[in-house]
């Protein structure tokens, strides 16, 4: 198990080795880090079976589609907001 520990306060700094010295808590440094171990695998499963130029496009394409979709729909609620404000001159 791994836990991130964000320390807010320099007084915070000084709570860990006192923690460690009653032996409430131990503090050590890990040599791999979880996230790179899950890109290996899929670096490793992706160089047995490499996808296809076919494959590789019509994923980016599906993306593409559904990122401009969402991005066209904001644009016309935002176009109907401003035409429903009265402009005073």
């Amino acid at each position: 198990m791994i836990y991130e520990v964000d320390i807010f306060n320099s007084k915070g700094e000084r709570l860990l080795p006192n923690s460690t010295d009653l032996k409430l808590i131990s503090v050590s440094k890990t040599s791999t880090d979880p996230f790179l171990k899950v890109v290996g695998r899929l670096t490793k499963k992706a160089a047995a079976v490499p996808p296809s130029l076919e494959e590789i496009t019509k994923e980016v394409e599906k993306v593409r589609a559904i990122r401009y979709a969402s991005k066209s729909k904001m644009a016309i609620k935002g176009f109907k907001l401003c035409t429903d404000i009265d402009i005073i001159s």
